[in-house]
């Protein structure tokens, strides 16, 4: 197997799973503060939605590159 049929089932996959669950969320430290012995952390919790388009032509592209021949 090929890189390009290896990047057309990943592109397969990561279209799937963006159509499935439509985005994902991830927790960001954005301010940290030390005064002494105290410490203070702010931890913020960012989504990323993943368009359907975008799926949807992850998975068209993935399709592609698998069929095509040398």
């Amino acid at each position: 197997m090929n890189a390009i049929k290896m990047m057309g089932i990943v592109l397969i996959v990561a279209g799937g799973l963006g159509l499935l669950y439509g985005g994902f969320t991830y927790t960001k430290d954005t301010h940290e503060a030390k005064v002494g012995p105290i410490e203070l952390s702010i931890k913020d919790k960012e989504t990323v939605n993943v368009p359907i388009w975008a799926g949807v032509g992850a998975i068209a592209a993935g399709v592609i590159l698998l069929f095509v021949r040398k």
